[in-house]
């Protein structure tokens, strides 16, 4: 397993062996102790799955408190993930790190507690799954606006992306109460 860091202190792109050949491949998508000793967390409450159609955008997300831990991968199709670092304190506050994650390569991105994370499909459909380290909670989710000017993503779109009415009701990260964020020393 190969872990590369990013520019957004604590969120880091995994590679997991793949093990393939004629027949196809074999690999594990998470494995307790050796995601521990990567540095990686070891304890998740939940395993999600969404499946989405081409310009489908969800996000920004975040929950605080129930702050959530995301493993998160593509099992089938392609999106570009995102993740916002939205702590308190954070010396990358208000900066993002987007990533093709695809069944073809296979790449996992952790998003650790106190960020806003989101991903769009770039493929016909997207069968996404995460891993999270705490429960849902809807009374405590945020959401940031996804085409929050201030944050600047620059979303692999060519037309408007369909939203949901939460997502549509996203609001800029400096509109946020200081008390929806995670701290960053947290």
């Amino acid at each position: 397993m190969n872990v590369i860091d990013t520019e957004l202190p604590g969120v880091r792109i995994v590679e997991p062996k793949v093990f393939g050949d004629e027949r196809g491949f074999f690999m594990e998508s998470w494995n307790r102790e050796r995601y521990l000793a990567a540095g990686l967390p070891g304890d998740f409450v939940q395993d999600n799955l969404s499946c989405s159609r081409r310009g489908v955008l969800r996000g920004l997300h975040f929950q605080n408190p129930n702050a959530q831990g995301k493993l998160v991968y593509v099992l089938q199709g392609e999106v570009f993930d995102v993740a916002v670092d939205i702590r308190r304190g954070s010396p990358t506050f208000g900066r993002w790190v987007g990533v093709l994650l695809s069944s073809d390569n296979r790449r996992q991105l952790w998003v650790p507690p106190g960020l806003a994370h989101g991903f769009c499909v770039t493929s016909e459909t997207a069968l996404f799954a995460y891993k999270v380290t705490d429960r849902y909670n809807p009374a405590v989710e945020g959401t940031v606006a996804w085409d929050d000017p201030d944050i600047g993503i620059d979303w692999p779109l060519s037309v408007a992306p369909e939203l949901s009415a939460k997502d549509r009701e996203g609001i800029r990260l400096r509109d946020l109460a200081e008390d929806r964020l995670l701290s960053y020393a947290d």
